[in-house]
């Protein structure tokens, strides 16, 4: 079919115009100034200077403006403009302006560590670059996507994302388009289809950018990468919408409006209280100010932020490449582990290790059976690309003495029926001296089901009695309790192409059985182990066959105490399967269809089980998105099944989920301790401010504002940054995992914070307050305003106060370091980050202090020196009341 406004391809000064993929494939290619044996190296190095790397236009996942915007009006930062507003109205305009200048600095801050966490995540891409296969020079070869260029072969198979826009050269694939037009259902796209489509995107011999292959087998070449492909140009125009928030900070934000509710509440309610005990309005505004202000923790969202972007940095240093932030967190709280066997249990390096004849006898495999083994294969044991399984079965045969060229066998071939996890087999049918010969491999009982015969090693072809079928039945059963993986291997005859699978499937002869063994990972007991003592459950859910299964199962500690078919899974009653996946079993899910996964995450997540859910093929993507963790295979996996995953594997390995587990419940456990950290100072900022008021003035205020804000953006910060960096506390991986709907903030968390270590440091600050000023020569009568020589030490003894809470900071800081765990057990100095920040904190404190520039700012002065000699007991007392507390919770116990 000829299309109007196409142009031929001319390249002159390192541009390029674009071709008409929709002409013929003959023009096409000579437009494009290929062949069908693909592009030379040497062509390709220069083609991708000329037209760029095969990808999109980057945008930034949010517009930075409206993000920065966004920092100045969540609540913490809306409870500080109230305070400007307030001192401003009370005529302390340096107040306010130093209050606006804090919303700031917070603003600046928090979004630049949102940056980063973003950034964290963007370039977990780079971890994992994605490839494609082309023929160039004439062979099939892997190459990264963005190295692909106009005029390449590219060789599409079942589970590729199309990587460019290309026209179909020979084959046919099922294309799920909905990327790029919205519908669902997989479209038909092959080489010898008529192309009458209105648009292009609906032509039936093109394929597109960001699709993905769904079924079947291709090759096509490329003429269009990167920006100038249809979703390159889509992407262009529009703009990615905003990571939505973690369920985590969407906690977080609520506590902040509640402190804020509360803030303003007490506020407003102690505004006339401060009044009627005898404060000038001057006065109630400065309290109320100093009320809002003390209760604002102003580092709490990019503090939590940052931490979840490290733990996303640790779990890629674990080979989990972690797509949300919010994966971090739902990782700690998972309850159930759905694990495929092959390759994620076990090392996915298969090797045959034992053959029987049609009749069940053990022997070496003859011509045929060698033969059949290497014809019924679409794996390539010279690149050894292909399954392994495939691959191993390939070695045995050459072991055997039969080697065949995967290429020259590919282009013999007259039929292939791929493997379908739903008929458990596979069929090829390839031409034979008498005809055509169809080789058949797959699960036992589906093969077997379709043999009318057996070919014994010694003698000729037997039928296939009730008996025999009995005793080949047991083979299998004792070969698959040994932890063998069994397959079933047949052919038959034909003097005529067969129409279908079905006819090339049926009246097959046995040619015998072959047992392969993938051994399980020596480091999967140990994992199996961690989650059994974290109180997750791990199901199996394979297409093998159950007894091999189970027997690996049970070798790495998984329980194995129920195994299920799939013909029993699928026929099963909702309530049924509810109560089996809610009992204490750990269950082997064996020849499921991939549909299972589906139907298993679904009931699991029903049950209210965090599910994490393994997957690599492309009908697993359903399962992984459906459940709260879809992790994917990262070498073994398809492209589509990593594309709907939420945590993508390196290395397949069952360990590193474990290990993903531990590090998110580090994480969140690392949050609510930086939490417990900076709320345990509310009390002794708010405090003095309360005794301030119900004294109606008589005590002079204990702390100013600006000491206040120094305290929360000054000496807290890092602290409470390197809390966030603390390794798991010992026994982590030993508790139950939490409850989906547990709040980040409990009780017993406010009770430390407020209750004991707030107190005890409220109290001591206050002690060094009024032992400055009565030392100085301070009485309750006295008015500080009147007597110019009180007022230096006024000055002193507020600072002491100041000081006084930083040096009780270092002690919640080493005693937030533990929830349960004594701190002996984690070691003093083992977070080197955290002595770091106490370093500067000190520092910090002792510029404000002792800096005459800064004096004049935070209206300090320094005490007498014999403060120092009891705040140096400070740390030890807040730290010794917590850990009294929890050694009592850890007696109780």
């Amino acid at each position: 079919m000829a299309h109007p406004h196409h142009v031929r391809t001319a390249e002159r000064n390192g541009e390029s115009m674009a071709v008409d993929p929709r002409e013929s494939a003959g023009r096409l290619l000579r437009d494009l100034r290929t062949r069908v044996e693909g592009l030379t190296e040497r062509e390709a190095r220069r083609r991708l200077e000329v037209h760029g790397p095969n990808e999109l236009p980057r945008h930034r996942a949010r517009q930075w403006p409206a993000a920065l915007l966004r920092q100045f009006t969540h609540p913490l930062a809306l409870l500080l403009w109230v305070a400007a507003a307030l001192a401003w109205i009370a005529g302390t305009r340096e107040l306010a302006w130093a209050i606006v200048a804090v919303i700031v600095l917070n603003a600046v801050l928090a979004f630049w560590q949102e940056e980063q966490a973003e950034q964290a995540v963007e370039s977990l891409g780079e971890y994992l670059p994605q490839h494609c296969r082309v023929r160039r020079d004439g062979h099939a070869r892997s190459v990264l996507v963005t190295e692909l260029v106009p005029g390449d072969v590219l060789l599409l198979d079942e589970g590729d994302r199309v990587p460019a826009d290309a026209r179909l050269l020979s084959g046919a694939v099922e294309i799920d388009a909905s990327a790029l037009t919205g519908e669902s259902s997989p479209v038909e796209r092959a080489a010898d289809l008529p192309d009458t489509a209105l648009r292009r995107l609906d032509s039936a011999v093109l394929v597109f950018s960001g699709t993905v292959c769904t079924g079947g087998a291709a090759e096509a070449v490329v003429h269009a990468t990167g920006r100038h492909t249809e979703l390159g140009r889509i992407a262009a125009l529009s703009v990615r919408v905003r990571i939505a928030e973690s369920p985590l900070e969407r906690q977080v934000r609520r506590v902040a409006w509640l402190i804020a509710a509360v803030a303003v509440a007490v506020a407003v309610a102690f505004l006339p209280l401060g009044v009627l005990a005898g404060l000038s309005w001057a006065q109630a505004f400065l309290f109320a100010i100093g009320l809002i202000v003390a209760n604002v923790p102003e580092g709490l969202l990019p503090t939590i932020t940052l931490a979840l972007a490290a733990g996303v940095r640790g779990m890629a240093r674990r080979g989990a490449l972690v797509k949300r932030l919010s994966a971090v967190e739902t990782l700690g709280s998972t309850t159930v582990i759905c694990t495929d066997k092959t390759g994620t249990l076990t090392r996915n390096v298969m090797r045959v290790v034992e053959a029987r004849d049609g009749a069940g006898e053990k022997t070496s495999p003859g011509f045929k059976f060698a033969t059949a083994l290497a014809s019924c294969a679409t794996a390539d044991e010279r690149t050894s690309s292909g399954d392994p399984m495939e691959l191993a079965l390939l070695d045995f045969a050459r072991s055997s003495g039969v080697s065949v060229d995967a290429e020259t066998r590919d282009q013999e071939r007259v039929r292939l029926f791929r493997f379908d996890p739903h008929f458990k087999r596979m069929t090829t049918v390839d031409p034979s001296p008498s005809g055509f010969v169809a080789h058949v491999k797959g699960a036992p009982e589906e093969v077997l089901a379709r043999c009318t015969s057996t070919l014994p090693a010694r003698g000729g072809t037997q039928p296939l009695t009730g008996a025999a079928r009995a005793a080949l039945a047991g083979v299998v059963d004792d070969m698959a309790d040994r932890g063998l993986r069994v397959l079933a291997v047949a052919k038959r005859d034909f003097t005529a192409l067969p129409d279908d699978r079905g006819t090339a499937e049926s009246e097959l002869c046995l040619l015998g059985l072959v047992g392969l063994i993938d051994p399980p990972r020596p480091e999967v007991a140990e994992a199996v182990s961690a989650c059994h003592s974290a109180g997750i459950r791990v199901h199996v859910v394979t297409g093998d066959n159950g007894r091999t299964a189970a027997a690996i199962a049970r070798q790495v500690g998984i329980g194995a105490d129920n195994v299920v078919d799939g013909p029993a899974l699928d026929a099963m009653p909702e309530a049924e399967l509810d109560g089996l996946l809610t009992s204490e079993q750990e269950i082997v899910f064996c020849r499921a269809a991939p549909e299972s996964k589906l139907r298993i995450a679904d009931a699991l997540h029903h049950c209210g089980h965090v599910v994490a859910m393994t997957g690599d093929g492309v009908n697993d993507a359903p399962a992984l998105r459906r459940a709260d963790l879809g992790v994917a295979m990262g070498a073994s996996g398809t492209d589509v099944a990593r594309e709907a995953a939420t945590i993508v594997l390196t290395d397949d390995n069952f360990a590193t989920i474990v290990g993903g587990i531990e590090e998110g419940r580090r994480v969140y456990a690392n949050v609510r301790k930086f939490i417990v950290y900076i709320f345990a100072h509310l009390t002794p900022e708010v405090l003095p401010f309360l005794l301030f008021a119900l004294s109606g003035g008589v005590i002079p205020l204990p702390l100013t504002v600006l000491q206040i804000l120094a305290i929360d953006l000054g000496t807290e910060t890092l602290p409470a940054l390197a809390l966030g960096r603390e390794r798991p506390e010992p026994g982590a991986m030993r508790q139950p995992p939490r409850e989906r709907k547990q709040s980040v903030v409990t009780r017993r968390m406010l009770l430390r914070a407020w209750g004991i270590m707030g107190s005890v440091s409220a109290i001591l600050a206050l002690a060094a307050f009024f032992a400055v000023l009565i030392g100085g020569g301070w009485r309750p009568d006295t008015d500080i305003a009147a007597d110019p020589g009180l007022h230096h030490v006024y000055l002193q003894a507020t600072t002491a106060t100041f000081l006084a809470i930083v040096f009780c900071q270092l002690g919640t800081a080493f005693a937030s370091r533990t929830d349960h765990a004594a701190l002996r057990e984690i070691g003093l100095g083992t977070n080197r980050l955290l002595l770091a920040g106490c370093a500067f904190e000190l520092l910090f404190a002792a510029a404000i202090v002792y800096l005459p520039p800064l004096q004049v700012v935070f209206g300090t002065a320094p005490p007498p020196s014999w403060v120092f000699a009891g705040m140096v007991l400070f740390p030890v007392l807040v730290w010794g009341a917590d850990e009294f507390y929890r050694y009592r919770v850890r007696a109780g116990a």
